[in-house]
């Protein structure tokens, strides 16, 4: 038994390694998955942050819209990864290289293990390059050091339940095309949550969507982490659904994995 977990741990640690090189040959993949919250930020920032910032009070303005939307604008970096993580797999398994990988003796866990670790790390680097553009333009969090581990493990988390779903997705897709739109949900998910403006805002309809999805207690967890503001229960429920997203991703793609019935 432990013979055999240390042979999947060698492979995992093969596959990882296979996957972050990849991610340094084309950086453009995880800049890209950057990119996009940034472009976001500071447009939600400028061009919308008086007027938005106005509603939330504390005396409103720019720098009150900051504090309040750089928490959802990082969980929405961490959706946005779910695209590249899609697009990864979906390539592989039809490249052909995983026909290679069947016939060789490497522990079979090790390849979407190696696929969604790698996806991780290159999501928690994504989001230093975003926090790094928020902190430049004037966010300013009052975390305790307990509170940034806090705030680090929840958004770990968070993609790593993410990137679960995500693989199984890029399982499932024909053509890469493909496997980069299936995700398109996830990363839709925050828009309909409080990542930009209040859930008591909206219309009732859209208020108790985005009240239940769970998106919004992950923001809101997040925002009271770094800035100071009411969590409740939210990070319990932000957890719950970390780990049942996580757990139902990994199954479905072990499953769709280990039976060969992927596409």
């Amino acid at each position: 038994m432990s013979s055999t977990l240390t042979y999947a741990v060698r492979d995992s640690t093969t596959m990882l390694r296979r996957n972050l090189k990849h991610a340094i040959r084309y950086p453009a993949v995880g800049f890209g998955t950057a990119a996009m919250p940034i472009l976001m930020l500071l447009l939600f920032v400028y061009a919308f942050g008086g007027s938005i910032g106005a509603g939330l009070g504390a005396g409103g303005g720019r720098s009150v819209y900051l504090e309040y939307l750089t928490p959802g604008i990082l969980i929405m970096a961490v959706a946005a990864g779910a695209m590249s993580t899609s697009i990864a797999v979906c390539t592989d398994m039809t490249e052909g290289i995983i026909n290679r990988f069947r016939t060789m003796n490497i522990s079979r866990a090790s390849f979407m293990t190696g696929h969604v670790v790698g996806s991780v790390i290159q999501t928690m680097t994504s989001l230093v390059l975003v926090m790094g553009v928020a902190v430049a333009v004037g966010f300013r969090p009052d975390a305790s050091p307990l509170e940034w581990l806090a705030a680090a493990g929840l958004l770990a988390a968070v993609a790593l339940a993410v990137t679960w779903l995500s693989a199984a997705l890029g399982l499932i897709s024909k053509t890469v095309e493909s496997a980069s739109n299936k995700p398109l949900l996830v990363q839709f998910l925050p828009f309909l949550g409080s990542a930009f403006v209040p859930a008591d805002s909206m219309s009732p309809g859209l208020r108790w969507f985005a009240e239940y999805q769970p998106f919004t207690p992950m923001t809101e967890t997040l925002r009271g982490l770094l800035t100071g503001s009411a969590i409740g229960h939210d990070a319990w429920i932000s957890l719950a659904w970390c780990a049942g997203i996580g757990l139902a991703g990994y199954l479905w793609s072990r499953s769709l994995f280990n039976s060969g019935t992927t596409r």
